[in-house]
């Protein structure tokens, strides 16, 4: 049962609406970062660094997934299908930028 709102520590609430392919792009980016949604938005919005909490071998496993997952999915356009490809290539081009030398 979450408490009352007086005693929380974070008592305040943003809303913000996002698009399909922004709502996938953020979804990416939260999963790398191991965060919680809420920290994630936080550290983002006041502009702390957010780092990925895998190291280069774990993002290579996670990229070979991820593409087996991708083709897993065939050409499908079921709307669910359109969603989750969206959010795949996502996190491929996450996962492939943060393995790219700097």
């Amino acid at each position: 049962m979450p408490c009352k709102r007086e005693a929380r520590k974070r008592h305040n609430t943003i809303a913000f609406w996002l698009s399909d392919e922004e709502k996938a792009k953020v979804e990416a980016r939260i999963i790398l970062s191991g965060l919680q949604k809420g920290e994630y938005y936080r550290k983002a919005i006041l502009g702390e660094e957010v780092h990925v909490v895998a190291g280069n071998y774990l993002s290579n496993r996670v990229a070979v997934a991820l593409e087996k997952l991708l083709l897993a999915l065939g050409d499908e356009d079921a709307e669910e299908n359109i969603q989750l490809k969206a959010l795949l290539r996502e996190l491929l081009e996450v996962t492939q930028n943060k393995n790219a030398p700097a």
